[in-house]
């Protein structure tokens, strides 16, 4: 579990593909691995992934073909917005994220608004409906808040912080981007699709 609160921008030092399959070397650049064991959970882009090698300033990951076919952002030298689990400690600054995407999205427009950058982003139909005013929706890994949705494009308002913390900065129009949905959007849904059934 994660909170989208980024703590590193690292990079893809290297992929070597296997079978459809990945193992990637990630630069870890400022995270601080003094930590993590092997077997950690580290987000990765938004995506939950598994350290199975340590070096001081690396960790190694394998990417399943599957993961491969329905996530972006893993070629090589890409930056990469790094977050270590959330411990039952730590403080909740963004929202609970999974680490499991949804889906991709792709950007529309990204363009100064004042100080600040405006995001426009068009997710996959199917996951529209888990997408409201004022509610949480993570991207690249990057708890954010949609400040309005119309159809399936969303808006939201990145300010200099998260521009400056994050590699969302590098974004442009066609950019495509991982999306992880509310989770408490999803547990609604299955309750109120689970009574429907039952009521039947």
């Amino acid at each position: 579990m994660f909170t989208g609160i980024i703590q590193a921008v690292g990079r893809v030092a290297s992929v070597a593909l296997k079978n459809g399959d990945a193992q990637l070397v990630i630069d870890s650049a400022g995270l601080d691995l003094s930590d993590v064991q092997l077997g950690d959970s580290i987000a990765c882009n938004g995506v939950c992934l598994t350290a199975v090698a340590l070096g001081e300033h690396s960790f190694n990951v394998d990417v399943s073909a599957e993961t491969l076919r329905c996530t972006v952002g893993f070629d090589a030298d890409a930056p990469v917005n790094l977050e270590k689990a959330l411990r039952l400690a730590d403080r909740l600054g963004g929202h609970l994220v999974s680490g499991h995407v949804d889906g991709v999205g792709t950007v529309e427009r990204f363009a100064p608004v004042g100080e600040s950058f405006g995001l426009v982003v068009r997710a996959p139909g199917e996951l529209a409906k888990y997408i409201v005013n004022k509610g949480s929706i993570t991207i690249n890994g990057v708890s954010l808040t949609v400040n309005r949705i119309d159809g399936d494009v969303f808006s939201l308002n990145l300010i200099p912080h998260t521009l400056q913390n994050t590699s969302l900065h590098g974004l442009k129009a066609g950019s495509r981007v991982n999306l992880e949905v509310d989770m408490m959007a999803r547990y609604a849904e299955r309750i109120l699709n689970y009574r429907e059934i039952a009521q039947t």
